[in-house]
């Protein structure tokens, strides 16, 4: 089978290639699936450099999450052969068949594509976690989601605006701000560079944020520091920026307000009634209409060096999904 494997780590995704490789062999425990969608990530880009915290050993198969049809399971995993299927596990997604654990994979919403199951599932899953499941977010609170031009900052986006948040979505790319008020109507969106706390504070009428989503790091989060309103929380999510900052504990203990750490893959696995319950949630919330992920463009896995490029860019706002087999 075709399936885009990182063969040696690089920095300008030299390693990276298209090459035919056996189909995985099913573990116990596994459900095999035919890749119909498979999503990037931003931790797929950082795997091929090795600067992801996860550092499979090479070659692998590159690909955190997909939408298929199962091709055989175990008879108690709950799924059986034709079920459509979205989820995913730290790799192997970017294949024509890919065996993941039954736990990392749940049913493909109703009235949902392929596309937008692949698009979906990291995105939103990181979105929850953080939002509701650590931090509790309420209606009417007032959310700056960063990075809002990305799957997961635009997830955060579309999910605080359907649990009746007061959202603030920020990018650092002054033109891509029309498009993110298009997909998601946030109460506002700003360009997000310097000394942004005076928007933030002129927006929600001098009370700041209670939830800061911060994927971005560096510069971003020092300045957030002054967005959070007291007892409020900033939930770091990742670096996108490449610096990962550090903060003067007094500054917290002032202010009143919480750091929170995510890694919602792990949170999942490591208590995965919790991981089970978020899944349905987030599968509910999409069979009513009430939250759909941003796709930025659909293309062929033969075409994989374009996404990761745009990636690597910041050209994206949304997600790339690819086809494989085509």
């Amino acid at each position: 089978m075709q399936a885009l494997q990182v063969k040696t780590l690089s920095d300008d995704l030299s390693g990276v290639s298209l090459a035919q490789v056996p189909v995985p062999s099913r573990k116990p425990g596994e459900v095999l699936v035919r890749v119909r969608a498979a999503s990037l990530n931003f931790p797929d880009l950082l795997m091929t450099r090795g600067e992801y915290q996860f550092k499979p050993n090479a070659p692998f198969t590159s690909g955190l999450e997909l939408a298929g049809e199962v091709i055989e399971a175990d008879p108690d995993s709950g799924f059986t052969p034709g079920d459509k299927v979205i989820g995913g596990n730290k790799t192997g997604a970017f294949a024509e068949i890919a065996s993941i654990p039954a736990r990392g994979l749940s049913a493909l919403p109703q009235g949902f594509s392929f596309e937008q199951g692949a698009a979906m599932g990291a995105a939103y899953s990181t979105a929850y976690t953080g939002l509701i499941e650590l931090c509790g977010l309420k209606p009417g609170q007032w959310v700056l989601g960063h990075g809002a031009s990305g799957g997961v900052g635009l997830a955060a986006v579309d999910l605080a605006k359907a649990m009746g948040a007061r959202v603030i979505a920020a990018t650092g790319i002054a033109d891509k701000c029309n498009r993110i008020e298009q997909l998601y109507r946030p109460d506002a969106v700003i360009e997000a560079t310097g000394r942004f706390r005076e928007q933030v504070s002129a927006i929600t009428d001098g009370s700041l944020c209670d939830i800061v989503f911060d994927p971005v790091g560096g510069d971003i989060f020092d300045e957030s520091t002054r967005c959070v309103a007291f007892a409020g929380k900033l939930i770091v999510v990742g670096f996108t920026s490449g610096r990962i900052a550090e903060v003067a504990t007094n500054i917290p203990l002032i202010k009143g307000f919480s750091i929170v750490g995510l890694r919602a893959g792990e949170y999942a696995r490591r208590f995965p009634e919790r991981g089970a319950a978020i899944n349905a949630a987030i599968a509910k919330l999409a069979e009513d209409n009430r939250i759909s992920p941003a796709i930025d463009r659909t293309l062929p896995l033969s075409q994989w060096r374009e996404g990761f490029e745009a990636m690597a860019n910041r050209q994206l706002v949304g997600k790339v999904v690819f086809l494989p087999g085509s």
